[in-house]
């Protein structure tokens, strides 16, 4: 009939086209979203300060457990009810659990007079070693502190019992609650907590392996009296 219009069905050559719409509509939202700048990354300090005590002891530096919160590289806030945010424009240089380590094994070697300080990976044998748990890193509003807190434990090496444990916190107030303000008062508070944690363990009584010196084999029968 002239003027009728005939509806035709999609053909197989249009359904995959139509299938990809979807992903291609994404593609171009995530690359328009992409078009920010990127976050500036801030790194934590390792602080110098000479504290006596413990010389010729060998410690490991366990990465502190954490959360997942706190297992990344973003810069939290935390309000008064324990609502969790992250701060834009900024983030950490690396995941913060292994940053926090590789910052307190340098602060270690900054400030103690340690033997030997590394991580379990390093293969290194230690007398003991740190087992540490990162509770706290966070900005708490409304009160604007940056909070720090770990959980540490000294960890004989040769037997695995917790000689000692003891929990750092340190708190900084916070000119304003922006990535730069809150990256400077929270690595304030890590280097006072990193300093006392040094310090606690050069002044604690830490068991030592034997050395294969110390270590002297009597032949049987040496204790008896000579016939």
């Amino acid at each position: 009939m002239r003027g009728s219009s005939v509806f035709s069905p999609p053909t197989d050559q249009s359904r995959p086209l139509r299938r990809l719409m979807p992903v291609l509509l994404l593609a171009a939202f995530a690359g328009g979203c992409s078009s920010g700048a990127a976050p500036t990354s801030y790194d934590l300090s390792a602080p110098t300060s000479r504290i006596r005590g413990a010389a010729g002891v060998q410690v490991l530096v366990n990465e502190p457990a954490a959360l997942q919160t706190l297992s990344s590289q973003q810069i939290l806030v935390k309000d008064a009810n324990g609502t969790v945010s992250f701060l834009g424009g900024g983030q950490w240089a690396d995941n913060l659990p292994r940053l926090i380590q590789t910052r307190l094994i340098n602060t270690f070697e900054n400030a103690s007079q340690l033997r030997g300080v590394s991580r379990p990976s390093s293969g290194a044998v230690a007398d003991v070693q740190l087992v540490s748990e990162l509770r706290s890193f966070e900005i708490a509003t409304p009160s604007n502190e940056a909070v720090v807190e770990i959980s540490v434990k000294i960890v004989g090496d040769r037997d695995g019992r917790i000689v000692n444990g003891r929990i750092f916190r340190a708190r900084t107030p916070v000119a304003a609650v922006d990535a730069p303000n809150a990256a400077r008062a929270l690595d304030e508070s890590l280097s006072t907590v990193m300093l006392d944690i040094v310090r606690w363990v050069s002044g604690s009584q830490l068991p030592r392996r034997e050395e294969p010196s110390d270590v002297r084999s009597e032949a049987p029968g040496t204790d008896q009296l000579p016939t």
